[in-house]
């Protein structure tokens, strides 16, 4: 057990579009976090995010969307609830704190967990893991507007380029999008456009407030837990029953996809940064493509998986930093 984390100023680091961003990261460190080589940690985390679009299918077999990702927050809160009560850390204070972190919960939470939720009611989860693999290149699209650090490059804006030609080809434009649902994959892609604008919002507002990214997080899924309760009551009813497989699957996103795997990225960011911690982004689509082929039996054809590598090609473009020039 790892000794009871002090609330400190941190800034901002990069997480998986795929789960709720962190106000705050801890620092690297050189020490190892955990008792499995970071390699494993590493394939864990790419494995657990992956299968979360498998596990919100099928919570969608007998739950309203509203509700999966009702269920999603609320057990991962849970999981990060008791996190904090074993370290006997406090949750942030403060009402500006709050009230940013409830903006950044619906933003980051909220919003994004139902639209996608929605989106794979009439799409399949294939899809919906590569949809979100665009989170990057939206980020990229914003940041340069948003974010005065990150500037207009040939190889950003040719990065750009490449990924949404990816996402055209995912679609099959050429046979004017036959088969495919235009309104499950736009809700898809906004849900995937959410992030970079709730990530942006958190640097904005939250970088440097005191705090551990487990005490920050944890609260931003309580909030959210509140905002879906709030919603579910009033436009879903309650569940007539609560079937074997989709209740656990719903649990299991939760706990183990929105609450554990946090906290496997926290000991992968300390150790190993969050440069290379981010790329486990870029194995999410691979996962989610492979889990849903073989898991659920979905089809595949030939241009879901080469537009999904133009994608992350795409993505990696975007995400690369210029390199200093040497000095003579």
């Amino acid at each position: 057990m790892s000794a009871p984390a002090t609330p400190r100023r941190t800034a901002p680091a990069p997480t998986s579009p795929a789960t709720p961003a962190s106000p705050s990261a801890p620092p690297r460190g050189s020490a190892r976090t955990g008792g499995l080589d970071w390699r494993v940690r590493f394939a864990l985390l790419s494995v657990v995010w992956g299968f979360s679009f498998l596990f919100i299918k099928v919570g969608t077999e007998a739950f309203a969307p509203f509700q999966v990702a009702l269920g999603r927050v609320f057990f991962g809160a849970l999981a990060l609830l008791a996190v904090l009560l074993v370290r006997r850390e406090p949750l942030p204070r403060g009402r500006r704190t709050w009230g940013h972190l409830a903006v950044a919960a619906l933003l980051l939470n909220t919003a994004p967990f139902a639209l996608f939720a929605y989106a794979e009611q009439s799409i399949t989860s294939t899809l919906a893991g590569i949809c979100n693999a665009t989170s990057p290149l939206w980020g990229m699209a914003l940041s340069l507007v948003a974010l005065s650090e990150d500037r207009p490059t040939r190889r950003r804006f040719a990065g750009l380029g490449i990924g949404f030609l990816g996402v055209l080809t995912v679609l099959g434009a050429w046979q004017g999008f036959t088969g495919i649902d235009a309104k499950g994959t736009a809700l898809a892609l906004l849900a995937s456009l959410c992030y970079p604008i709730g990530w942006i919002y958190v640097r904005r507002t939250l970088a440097g407030t005191a705090g551990s990214p487990v005490a920050m997080t944890g609260a931003q899924l309580m909030l959210s837990t509140v905002q879906l309760a709030t919603v579910s009551a009033l436009f879903t009813s309650a569940p007539a029953a609560f079937p074997l497989w989709p209740t656990l699957a719903v649990i299991t996103l939760g706990a183990l996809g929105t609450g554990a795997a946090l906290q496997m990225q926290y000991g992968l960011v300390t150790e190993i940064g969050p440069t290379t911690a981010q790329m486990v982004t870029y194995f999410i689509p691979v996962i989610a493509t492979t889990a849903g082929v073989l898991v659920l039996g979905e089809q595949l054809h030939w241009n879901t998986p080469v537009g999904a590598l133009i994608v992350l090609a795409g993505a990696a473009l975007t995400q690369a930093r210029p390199q200093p020039a040497k000095r003579g």
